[in-house]
């Protein structure tokens, strides 16, 4: 059976200890060495070729988050998982920026870690729920704060968002009104308020908003 290889990375001894008594005991994964920097951890992960790196944040010589960004850029094939007791949202972002595939708090349970290797090795974003929920909470106030198109689209009905895809996908008033099976005119008036609504006095522009919005594909 493969083993998953991991390198720990911390500055802590005693916690690097206790991660790794967590992680002997399972059959499908093996701690190939350790770290006590970052730069000890760009180096290692050259040497030994893990395929998980847990990696905390805050650490002498070389942050974990430089560390994270130095190791993708010549590793790319390397995954990496935050293990932090921060759950700074500026530490989060930098980190997930940098590379990184996941961020786990330390107060987690041994189910939670195991998760979270297991689903970073097949590709997948592991996030623990609270770092989660300041990720979502982030977004929605992108959403809210930075993008009138996503707020704009509310403004239409589902009749409307309907035949704006439709519009911004080339189709002609005629077409529409076969597919829907409504009259030419009751489509060009929709169309009307969707533009109305919208400030949107072009096609060019409907189709530039429905890819912005992602009603369509660029």
């Amino acid at each position: 059976m493969y083993k998953t290889k991991v390198l720990l990375v911390d500055d802590h001894t005693i916690v690097r200890e206790g991660i790794r008594a967590l992680l002997d005991v399972r059959e499908n994964i093996e701690v190939i060495g350790e770290a006590e920097d970052g730069r000890q951890a760009v180096e290692k992960a050259g040497e030994l070729t893990p395929d998980i790196i847990l990696i905390d944040i805050t650490m002498p010589n070389l942050n974990g988050i430089e560390a994270t960004r130095q190791i993708k850029k010549k590793s790319p094939e390397i995954k990496l998982l935050a293990l932090t007791a921060h759950d700074n949202k500026e530490y989060i972002h930098q980190i997930l920026q940098a590379g990184a595939s996941g961020y786990l708090l330390k107060d987690f349970a041994v189910s939670d870690l195991v998760s979270a290797i297991n689903a970073v090795k097949k590709g997948d974003i592991f996030l623990s729920p609270p770092i989660s929920r300041v990720v979502v909470k982030d977004y929605l106030r992108y959403v809210n704060s930075e993008s009138e198109d996503f707020n704009s689209l509310n403004i239409l009905t589902g009749r409307e968002r309907e035949i704006l895809q439709l519009v911004a996908e080339g189709n002609t008033n005629k077409k529409i009104a076969h597919l829907l099976k409504l009259s030419t005119k009751t489509i060009e008036a929709h169309r009307f308020h969707v533009m109305d609504k919208l400030h949107i006095r072009n096609v060019t522009g409907l189709v530039k908003y429905s890819i912005r919005t992602g009603l369509i594909k660029a």
